[in-house]
């Protein structure tokens, strides 16, 4: 019976041979198309030719021949997985705001429970365990959130050898009981929305009546509205380009990037009382370049100060429920009420999918009466039956 082979990404027994010009130290290498070949190097001495090998070989494990092994700490795989995430959000293919956001969430929860585990005893019982002692100590958001990125974590593991599979994926689902359906403002409330914002001193001098008005307008995001600059706004043909959004970059401060999708890009026609709006504001403004809706010094506006701004103008009972959300949602439900069809909703907010748009934005509780004369028929003889 031969020998065993070496394994994949291994080496065997270094052996050291002098000769007239110094040593050479060798050892056969298994490489990652299964064959074994011999590598040496030289040196001085033997040491010397010795640490030359072992660095050639560590050269040719390089990232693809797995960096990280079973025996690895989970932190080492974490800081590797965040390093290739804050490099794709650099080139512009990822959220600079989701690297703020995973860092936060490995910093204070995900490495304080696992980091110090070897990868190999992240299993999947192990992985659900912390992931539900979370979604019970700080919520079903949170979890989520740190079930990607330990999901992410453990597929570069995989990637590099050191796990057969992401055990994240065996997990159980994270689930938060039974949601409330979506919520849009009605006629009456919008109208009453608009008389408490422009009866609220704060709330005109912050802007938040015009921008209700346009997000409702046009379902868009928050961070989309406060993107929009004049040069995106054509009053002559009545659209606007919705091409960016606002997000805060830790240590840059606010930023404006492309929007989430490429679907996200969007040139919307606007509702003839919108573009009175835009009119009026525009002929008042001091920044014609700038945003539509600027901060105080005609800049970037904060969409996380924005929507503490509604949370204090909103007042009692009545609108507590209210986000800047709400207006998106409302949107969606008056296009739908409409009888636009879901693609051209989806599209107005800018969704790939239809039913994201319907499961997520459309607040339907009012069934359509047409449903009723339809069902008229159900004990009505047709004529194939007679």
């Amino acid at each position: 019976m031969g020998r065993p082979p070496l394994d994949i990404g291994t080496y065997g027994a270094i052996r050291c041979y002098e000769t007239e010009s110094g040593w050479r130290a060798t050892t056969k290498f298994r490489d990652f198309d299964g064959v074994t070949r011999p590598v040496e190097r030289w040196g001085k001495t033997k040491s010397a030719a010795e640490r030359s090998l072992k660095k050639a070989l560590a050269e040719r494990l390089g990232p693809s021949g797995g960096t990280l092994k079973a025996e690895s700490r989970f932190k080492e795989a974490a800081e590797l997985w965040f390093g290739s995430f804050k490099a794709a959000a650099d080139a512009g293919t990822r959220s600079p705001g989701s690297v703020d956001t995973y860092r936060s969430i490995l910093d204070r929860y995900v490495l304080k429970s696992l980091g110090e585990l070897r990868i190999r005893e992240a299993n999947v019982p192990r992985v659900d365990a912390f992931l539900d002692s979370l979604r019970r100590s700080v919520g079903v958001a949170t979890a989520k959130t740190a079930r990607s990125v330990v999901s992410g974590i453990l597929g570069v593991a995989v990637r590099h050898g050191a796990l057969d599979a992401n055990p994240t994926r065996e997990t159980a689902r994270l689930e938060a009981g039974r949601k409330k359906g979506p919520r849009a403002l009605t006629l009456e409330e919008r109208t009453r929305w608009l008389a408490l914002l422009e009866s609220d001193e704060k709330a005109v001098r912050r802007d938040l009546p015009d921008l209700s008005r346009f997000m409702m307008a046009t379902g868009v995001r928050i961070g989309e509205a406060l993107a929009l600059y004049w040069d995106d706004v054509d009053l002559d043909a009545c659209t606007v380009a919705v091409d960016f959004t606002v997000v805060r970059v830790k240590e840059v401060g606010l930023i404006r990037k492309s929007t989430k999708t490429e679907a996200g890009e969007r040139t919307l026609p606007l509702p003839s009382w919108a573009v009175a709006m835009l009119k009026r504001r525009r002929e008042a403004t001091l920044y014609p370049k700038g945003p539509v809706f600027p901060d105080s010094l005609g800049g970037l506006r904060d969409p996380s100060n924005t929507m503490r701004d509604l949370r204090k103008a909103r007042g009692g009972d009545e609108f507590a429920w209210v986000t800047s959300h709400v207006f998106r949602k409302t949107a969606a439900t008056i296009l739908d009420d409409a009888g636009l069809t879901p693609r051209m909703v989806a599209d107005q907010l800018g969704h790939s999918r239809p039913s994201m748009t319907q499961d997520v934005y459309m607040g339907r509780k009012a069934v359509n009466p047409r449903t009723a004369n339809a069902l008229e028929a159900v004990f009505e003889v047709g004529e194939s039956d007679s």
